[in-house]
């Protein structure tokens, strides 16, 4: 059960700074109020960063159903623990949006237009063409999971005695982060890059629960996308790992 609760804590602080960056920058009355796009994408990396920290150590932090699932496809995990994995990502992720709620209700009563409320759960498309939106989560994931195959714990390796790594502790965390922002600056414009279902869909049902003022709708119209989509890219990495390993 060890790897539940680091998967469910992992996520959970996950969506608390990732959300809550969104949030910090876009509720009325927070001192970061319209710090724009480039403070939310590398809030979004640095929460990945300190997610992974958290759960490293325990279970590897996958922290996202399309990452288990890639990684469960390309043989890298095995497929027994996929449904723990993933209860546990969506546990956490709801767990820390109401934590987001919680933190910022006094900001989120005094917010009026809805639209910015519904950001600071789940994702929507800048421009809603469902197969357009669709193919951008496919990308954006299959990036995302693509390089997860190819990022080891880091470390230094002695040259006189080959068998010996230095640990670089909670520099194995970087890499992963680094390509979550580059993500977000280079690609998430368009659909908000959930590239993680549990990151969308857990945040868009507690946002359809909590009482907020002026809260609209949690579209759920759109939700198969960033649930659906991350999956397809992750799928398709773990093929193409596949390919290229042999």
């Amino acid at each position: 059960m060890g790897e539940f609760y680091a998967e469910l804590i992992g996520t959970m602080v996950l969506i608390l700074l990732g959300d809550g960056v969104v949030a910090n920058v876009c509720l009325k009355g927070s001192k970061a109020y319209n710090g724009g796009w480039i403070v939310i994408a590398l809030g979004w990396g640095l929460a990945v960063f300190t997610g992974v920290i958290i759960a490293g150590p325990y279970s590897g932090a996958h922290l996202n159903p399309a990452v288990t699932l890639g990684l469960a496809i390309a043989g890298k995990f095995a497929w027994v623990k996929v449904g723990l994995f993933i209860v546990a990502q969506l546990l956490g992720a709801a767990l820390g949006a109401l934590l987001v709620w919680i933190f910022f209700r006094h900001h989120f009563n005094q917010t009026e237009d809805k639209e910015t409320i519904f950001a600071c759960f789940a994702t929507k498309p800048a421009i809603r063409k469902i197969p357009s939106n669709f193919f951008c989560e496919v990308v954006g994931t299959f990036v995302l999971v693509f390089v997860v195959f190819y990022v080891e714990g880091a470390g230094i390796t002695c040259k006189t005695i080959p068998d010996l790594k230095i640990g670089l502790g909670s520099v194995g965390a970087l890499p992963i982060a680094l390509v979550v922002t580059a993500i977000g600056l280079s690609l998430g414009g368009v659909t908000g890059y959930a590239i993680n279902p549990a990151r969308d869909l857990a945040p868009r049902f507690i946002h359809s629960i909590v009482p907020i003022k002026h809260k609209g709708g949690s579209d759920w119209g759109y939700a198969f996308v960033p649930v659906l989509a991350p999956i397809v890219g992750a799928a398709i990495a773990a093929g193409m790992y596949l390919v290229l390993s042999y």
